[in-house]
């Protein structure tokens, strides 16, 4: 008897140091979104090298493909989704602003050269020259935010144009079509018009930080700091694999993409993926929530810095 109640004895030190040398983790699953366009390098580079497991043993990870920002923000509030990895500055200033616990963890990208406003007339070359000229894009987004910033640079309003609220392939067919004067383009479409020898009236570079954001609610870090700590690390080993590896990093990018090399070089040296938000990104979030403020997208005024996690 005294010989069983030692090896049941043993057994539970077993079981239990085993136990303390296995990854464990505050949750057993977690919700990721997974967007690929238009360039979104280090989404496709986690997915394809499995980055996240590799930090977050034990965890169930489950990619949701919502591109919609809207649509992101509003599975993050009913819980569907824990971490928005890459939703746009726009979208969380929104969501914010309708009293939403949404906050960002850093930032995914900065791309302002990845936005432009396109025409087939080349003597549309001034924000003077856009003057009740017929231009569409998406709105409450970084090319609704350049047009308006642009024409802003000489005292201009959208007032002063015919604004057509439209999706960025409709409004390139548009353009295409005749059917407007200008299109609000970004990524791989503004690629392709600038490649078809479309005329490019400007740039986001001066207008617009085009920041794209990774979020979370206040409520799961404070609960699951060690996931998202986990996470944190996994994205700089994603990082330094896009730093060290460039070659690999356009393979995989390209095939997940199907592009070819010269899309690639070009679209790639107009993001910057470093993830650390700076004083900079702070002042380029919130000039993004005053413009959407004073063109009533939002009905409360947001302060940038207190959308930051804390």
């Amino acid at each position: 008897m005294k010989r069983i109640i030692k090896l049941l004895i043993l057994f539970t030190l077993l079981f239990s140091c085993s136990n303390k040398t296995k990854s464990s983790f505050s949750t057993k699953n977690l919700t990721v979104t997974y967007v690929t366009s238009p360039l979104n390098v280090p989404s496709i580079i986690e997915k394809q090298n499995s980055i996240f497991s590799k930090y977050l043993k034990d965890v169930d990870i489950k990619y949701a493909e919502i591109t919609s920002g809207a649509d992101q923000s509003q599975a993050l509030a009913s819980g569907s989704v824990q971490i928005l990895n890459a939703i746009g500055g726009s979208s969380v200033i929104a969501s914010a602003a309708n009293g939403a616990d949404i906050k960002i963890l850093n930032i995914y990208s900065r791309a302002p050269k990845a936005f432009a406003l396109f025409s087939k007339d080349a003597t549309l070359n001034s924000p003077e020259s856009l003057k009740g000229k017929t231009i569409a894009g998406p709105m409450g987004t970084n090319l609704h935010e350049l047009l308006v910033s642009y024409l802003k640079s000489k005292n201009l309003t959208i007032n002063d144009v015919k604004f057509v609220n439209m999706s960025i392939p409709d409004a390139l067919a548009a353009l295409s079509s005749g059917s407007i004067d200008v299109a609000l383009l970004g990524g791989p479409a503004a690629y392709k018009a600038e490649k078809a020898g479309l005329h490019k009236i400007t740039d986001g570079e001066g207008y617009i930080e085009a920041l794209i954001c990774v979020a979370t609610t206040q409520k799961y870090y404070n609960e699951h700091r060690d996931v998202i700590d986990a996470f944190l690390k996994a994205q700089k080993e994603i990082l330094d694999f896009m730093k060290n590896k460039p070659e690999d990093t356009k393979k995989i990018v390209c095939e997940a993409l199907k592009l070819d090399d010269l899309a690639y070089d070009t679209m790639f040296k107009q993001y910057n993926f470093e993830s650390k938000v700076s004083d900079k990104d702070i002042e380029g979030l919130q000039k993004t929530a005053d413009f959407m403020y004073q063109n009533k997208m939002i009905k409360n005024p947001i302060q940038a810095k207190d959308l930051i996690i804390k």
